[in-house]
């Protein structure tokens, strides 16, 4: 981004806070100054969110009559999590509308009924809308379709899809298992380890982890000494500790990104064979969570990942508004749409570029500082947990691999 599209980022989010808007997205240096401007994390991420009770389940609703025409795609009716997790983002990008977004964007939303076929199908129908910005979908398979449609008119999309890494020009905005345990590894590497293991998911996903984990370190002066696959076709977790040990005996850190695997069996193996002594630090990802970390055998492992209760400052206008407890997916449906308003703002019509989205410096949004990489990946600054009798307490406020 040029020195005056930058400027004038920094003026739309200062006339926003001027207006006393709940969040100003801000284009922020990382680091310190990225720091400082987050919110307190509570220190566990067990609080319970309520229901979305809010919001239409219809297809089409159209909020704003701004001149910058957005698409967003969301679950709305589908069952169970998916539904939940669509309508939540619905409410939260209401909220956004109503607070910077009305004048500035028009923000089409659509109903994928968390149906493969037809989030393919609306999709594609964004994309030829005339949409300068795409915020969805959030099923797996249109979002990797999304990534093998090329055209130097395609309108830059902002992905919801789990456990997505990103592609050139379409971006991940949920946390990921990658930057999770990029940035878990960057905080033990600033308290000092330089000697660091990856145990990591086979496949392209686990190449993808292990490319950040190690440009993460490389930031401390650290380094990956090696980078183990581990799963059914390599043998198992004692296959994978054993290949470990015949390249390094004296590790200072071991980082397990586990993928879809409970991550217990081979945390038992490495401490079977000694692997984790008191001064050899041990971190997960977020993707732990989803098996449960109650198992002893995880006590006091570290976890770097957001919390889900925490969104900061919009949560109790949130509350208020909704009268239902906001959780992570709030932070992602109001922070897409308050990007979007931003840009509109700051640069018009023109600034939905990739130069502006991956602006390296970041902006803040209601969960911290968060940016976009040119491979489409999402970095963010989150708080950092021990696992302690089962639970996570957080042990830093912050911390980030970028």
């Amino acid at each position: 981004m040029t020195g005056s599209g930058q400027r004038l980022l920094r003026h739309a989010a200062l006339l926003a806070a001027v207006l006393a808007l709940p969040l100003g997205l801000t284009a922020c240096q990382s680091g310190a100054e990225g720091q400082d401007v987050l919110g307190t994390a509570t220190e566990s991420t067990t609080a319970t969110a309520g229901t979305a009770r809010s919001g239409p389940t219809r297809s089409g609703e159209t909020l704003g009559k701004g001149p910058v025409k957005v698409s967003m795609l969301l679950p709305l009716s589908a069952g169970g999590t998916a539904g939940d997790r669509g309508r939540k983002m619905r409410d939260a990008a209401a909220l956004a509308m109503s607070d910077m977004g009305d004048n500035l964007l028009t923000l089409t939303v659509e109903d994928t009924g968390g149906d493969e076929g037809r989030a393919r199908k609306l999709t594609t129908g964004a994309l030829a809308s005339g949409a300068k910005l795409v915020i969805g979908p959030s099923e797996p398979g249109a979002v990797r379709q999304l990534a093998t449609i090329s055209g130097a008119n395609r309108p830059l999309v902002m992905a919801l899809a789990d456990n997505y890494a990103g592609a050139p020009g379409v971006y991940s905005v949920r946390l990921n298992e990658a930057d999770s345990a990029a940035a878990g590894a960057a905080a033990i590497a600033a308290k000092g380890a330089r000697k660091f293991v990856l145990f990591m998911a086979e496949g392209e996903a686990g190449k993808t982890i292990e490319k950040r984990v190690a440009n993460s370190l490389s930031i401390y002066g650290a380094t990956l000494a090696v980078a183990v696959p581990f799963g059914p076709s390599t043998g198992g977790s004692e296959k994978a500790v054993a290949d470990m040990m015949a390249l390094v005996n004296d590790p200072q850190a071991i980082v397990i990104a586990s993928g879809s695997a409970n991550p217990a069996p081979l945390v038992s193996a490495l401490r079977a064979k000694g692997m984790l002594g008191k001064n050899v630090a041990l971190v997960g990802s977020n993707r732990w969570i989803e098996h449960g970390i109650d198992d002893p055998v995880l006590q006091g492992a570290h976890i770097a990942t957001l919390d889900s209760a925490e969104i900061g400052p919009i949560a109790d206008r949130f509350r208020k508004t909704y009268s239902y407890e906001p959780d992570v997916n709030v932070a992602y449906g109001y922070d897409t749409v308050a990007l979007a308003a931003g840009i509109a703002s700051a640069l018009g019509p023109k600034g939905f570029t990739k130069q502006v989205i991956e602006n390296p410096t970041g902006f803040r949004g209601s969960t911290g500082v968060f940016r976009f990489r040119d491979d489409g990946a999402g970095e963010r600054a989150m708080p950092f947990f021990r696992i302690d009798k089962g639970k996570l307490k957080q042990v830093e406020k912050s911390t980030s691999g970028f």
